[in-house]
Parts: C-alpha cells; sequence; structure tokens
C-alpha cells in the first residue's frame, strides 16, 4: 500500500481523487488538504464521505506531507499549483498536478495564456500524462502533468489519424460541450443553476480558451507540423461529462471504417479508450463516473471531411481517473487498479 496525499480536497476533483483513492487496492488515503476548509470534518466538506473518512480537512505543511506520503496529487487551481508542487519536489516526493501549471513545454506560451510561472525553476520537468500517447514517459516520472479535460477529449479522437496521415493537420475545428463541474465548485453567476438550466451556450470562443494550446501542442508533437487548431467549447446544463466532436479535411478519401481501423489498432492496448464503430455517435451517457473515453469517427464525402468523437467524464478521465491511470503506471501497478468501475447508466 502507498499512502498518498491530496491537496485540494475539497473541489471536485479533490473529491474524485478521494473517492477513488479510498477503493483503491493499493493506495492508502493520507492527509487531506484543503486550506480554505482547513479545521472543518472531512464528512462535512465532502458529504458523500460521512461514516467513511474521518479527521479534518488539512493546512498544506509540505514536511508534514512529506514526511508521510510517498506521493501527492495536486488538485489546485493554475497558479496556485507550481509553488506546492515544487515545494513537494524537493522534498522528494513523487507529485501529479492536475492544474496547467505543467503542461505546456514553451515559456512563452505559458505565459501567453497563464503569466508568470510561479515556479519557472522546475518548468519543462514533467512528464505529460495522457496515458495512451506517453505511457513509457511515465514509468520513471517524479513530476507528472496530468491533462486537461476537453484536451483529452479531443486529443484522444484526433490524434490517431493525424499521425495515420488521414486528416490534414490545417484547419482543424473542435467544437466541445461540457457539464457545469468543470467550472469548479467555487460559486459564480455562470454556474448558478438558474443560469445553465434549459440554456445552451459557448463561451471564450475566438481562441479565449485556455486549454487551446494544449491541444495544439499536443497535436503539433504527433503531427511533426505546427497546428493551428479553432476551438469553442459550450456550457450544457448537466453535471459532468464531455464530448467532443472535431473536425479536419480528409486526405486520400480516407473512410471512417479505416479510420476506425487505425485506432482500434493503436489503443489496443488501452484499459480506458473504446473506438465505437463507425459511424456510431458516443453519448457522455455511456461513459459517465467511469474512467473510460470513447471515440467514434464519420467520414463525410460530400464536404471531404472528417468527423471525430471523443467523449468523456470530465471529473475522471479528464481529471481525476487519468491521474490515479498515470500515478498507477508510475507506481508499477496495474494501469486500470482503482478505476475499472463501469459507466453509470443511464
Amino acid at each position: 500500500m502507498k499512502r498518498v496525499a491530496i491537496i485540494g480536497a475539497s473541489g471536485y476533483t479533490g473529491a474524485e481523487l478521494v473517492r477513488l483513492v479510498y477503493s483503491h487496492p493499493h493506495l492508502e488515503l493520507g492527509p487531506l488538504i484543503g486550506n480554505s476548509k482547513a479545521g472543518r470534518p472531512v464528512g462535512e466538506v465532502l458529504p458523500n464521505l460521512m461514516g467513511r473518512v474521518g479527521g479534518e480537512i488539512q493546512a498544506f505543511d509540505a514536511d508534514q506531507v512529506a514526511a508521510d506520503c510517498e506521493l501527492a496529487f495536486c488538485a489546485l487551481p493554475h497558479g496556485a499549483s507550481a509553488g506546492v508542487v515544487s515545494e513537494l519536489r524537493d522534498r522528494g516526493r513523487i507529485v501529479l498536478d492536475l492544474s496547467a501549471d505543467f503542461r505546456l513545454t514553451s515559456r512563452e506560451v505559458y505565459a501567453q495564456w497563464y503569466g508568470e510561472h510561479q515556479a519557472p525553476e522546475r518548468f519543462g520537468e514533467a512528464a505529460y500524462g495522457l496515458v495512451e500517447w506517453n505511457r513509457e514517459s511515465l514509468r520513471n516520472a517524479d513530476l507528472i502533468a496530468v491533462p486537461g479535460c476537453y484536451p483529452t477529449s479531443a486529443v484522444l479522437a484526433l490524434a490517431p489519424i493525424l499521425e495515420a496521415g488521414m486528416i490534414e493537420a490545417e484547419g482543424i475545428v473542435v467544437d466541445a460541450k461540457s457539464g457545469v463541474s468543470g467550472a469548479g465548485r467555487k460559486p459564480g453567476a455562470h454556474a448558478h443553476f438558474s443560469e445553465v438550466s434549459e440554456g445552451f451556450r459557448a463561451y471564450k470562443a475566438a481562441g479565449q480558451h485556455r486549454h487551446t494550446p494544449e491541444i495544439e501542442q499536443s497535436l503539433s508533437l504527433i503531427s511533426g507540423a505546427d497546428v493551428r487548431v479553432l476551438f469553442t467549447p459550450h456550457l450544457l446544463p448537466m453535471t459532468r461529462g464531455i464530448l467532443s466532436t472535431c473536425y479536419a479535411r480528409l486526405k486520400n478519401d480516407a473512410t471512417a471504417e479505416e479510420m476506425t481501423a487505425v485506432a482500434r489498432a493503436k489503443y489496443q492496448n488501452s484499459p480506458s479508450v473504446i473506438v465505437l464503430d463507425a459511424g456510431a455517435h458516443p453519448s457522455t451517457q455511456w461513459v459517465r463516473r467511469s474512467n473510460h473515453a470513447m471515440v467514434a469517427y464519420h467520414d463525410d464525402p460530400w464536404t471531404g471531411r472528417a468527423i471525430a468523437f471523443g467523449a468523456i467524464d470530465n471529473l475522471l478521465k479528464g481529471a481525476a481517473g487519468q491521474a490515479i491511470q498515470c500515478a498507477n503506471i508510475r507506481l508499477g501497478f496495474e494501469e486500470n487498479a482503482g478505476i475499472d468501475a463501469l459507466a453509470a447508466w443511464p
């Protein structure tokens, strides 16, 4: 059993990490840390843990975490995470960071989208935790940057057919829809029930969303070209789930059946990615509360476009579940240990 700390345990992603670690066959819950909720009973902050997990939410103390745990999950907001991660790495602990602080490889791009980095001496150290494309680099990584939710759904769908030369690297469009939990637990008018229910809207269009450079970075590395993506996110009146519908120009008259075969060959060893039959339409319901990702392909001869779908649960394969998957690989456990539950359907 490996004892782990969860920093930012009071948020939605942190709560999912607690739930997954609680039932994990090889991991044991260590301190649950959340500075804004420090001193409050765990069951009061995370009501799903009442009667199961005792004690209090703790304030962050790097020495205490390092003395108690070998590994830490850091589920803090962008910008707030880098300093905490650096303190734990200074003490020799394995850290899986779920913020964007260590995902990008260019200092200039990071500064453009996020501002000044709070641990510049560690910039570029992290292995990028998109498991199906970077599995080997995770085996000995002591700092892992867990990918964002939108990039996970889009890249898993697009990457196999881009690598195989079935689509053009130019002109890719990612049209994505997410549940409200992606906005986090902190209250805000944009996430109020009365402003989300019975409505559907886009936000941060025209290259404003911070996941844009992460999607572009992954696809550029895979294609060997400078990929620019038109990415538009939307907010759906549901709690969890992401569906990314991706459009790209077809090359060499590739068919949906051929794209499906390429993706199945790429993901045949993945316990998480399920490639549906050509022409299928995945639903977020089919992956809800699971670490699964479902991808599917269509070809449109009328416009010469490929359509690639990627459906995930944003809090699991898009965050906490993928973090556990990365930790399993790093610690030498079965890749799907603790995250092999079926989706909750309907």
